[in-house]
C-alpha cells in the first residue's frame, strides 16, 4: 500500500523537525545572536523539498534569564529556546506544524493538514 499524499507531507514535516533541531541544537547563541540564528535555521530548513517556510523564534528573554546568574555571555541553543512554525506542500497537501515546549518538552507536532485550495 502507497503513502497518501498527507502521510507523505507528515513524514516530510518530520525530517524537517529532526533536521533543524539535531543539526543546531548546541549551537552556540546568546541574546545578541539570537536573531542571526534563527534566520540561519529558517534558510537551512527551507531549502530541503516540498518545504514552502519556516518561522524561527529564539526566545531572547528567556536566553537572558538563563545568562542572567552566569558569567558567560552566552548558552547552547536547546529545544526550551526556540519556537518553530513550519508549513509542507506535497502535491497539493498542506501540512502546518509547530514546535514548542509542553512540559519541559519541545514539542514537534502537526497542527493541520488540508488540501491547497
Amino acid at each position: 500500500m502507497d503513502a497518501t499524499d498527507a502521510q507523505t507531507a507528515c513524514f516530510e514535516a518530520g525530517i524537517k523537525f529532526g533536521s533543524l533541531y539535531h543539526q543546531f541544537a548546541g549551537t552556540p547563541v546568546s541574546p545578541a545572536s539570537a536573531d542571526s540564528l534563527a534566520r540561519a535555521m529558517e534558510e537551512a530548513i527551507e531549502n530541503q523539498p516540498y518545504c514552502e517556510s519556516v518561522t524561527v523564534d529564539v526566545l531572547v528573554d528567556d536566553l537572558a534569564a538563563e545568562l542572567a546568574d552566569s558569567t558567560a555571555e552566552y548558552t547552547e541553543l536547546t529545544g526550551r529556546f526556540v519556537e518553530v512554525e513550519m508549513t509542507i506542500d506535497y502535491e497539493g497537501t498542506e501540512v502546518r506544524t509547530r514546535m514548542d515546549m509542553q512540559d519541559g518538552y519541545p514539542l514537534m507536532r502537526v497542527v493541520d493538514v488540508a488540501p491547497d485550495s
